[in-house]
């Protein structure tokens, strides 16, 4: 996802992440401009799944 993308898209995706994935907080949802790698590490910890499989599910939620 690029970083536009990121920004325009992080609000919507952040309620749908969290009806999937309950235990994640505000706090590890937190979107910081130009710190999507440490976004996507946490979500990585949080979810068991990969680097990829996370940029994919993320992409692929609607």
């Amino acid at each position: 996802m690029s970083e536009l993308t990121w920004k325009g898209r992080w609000n919507e995706l952040k309620g749908k992440v969290k009806q999937e994935y309950a235990d994640l907080t505000d706090d590890d949802l937190l979107y910081a401009e130009g710190k999507e790698d440490e976004l996507l590490g946490r979500l990585q910890k949080k979810t068991g799944k990969t680097r990829d499989e996370v940029e994919s599910w993320l992409n692929n939620l609607e």
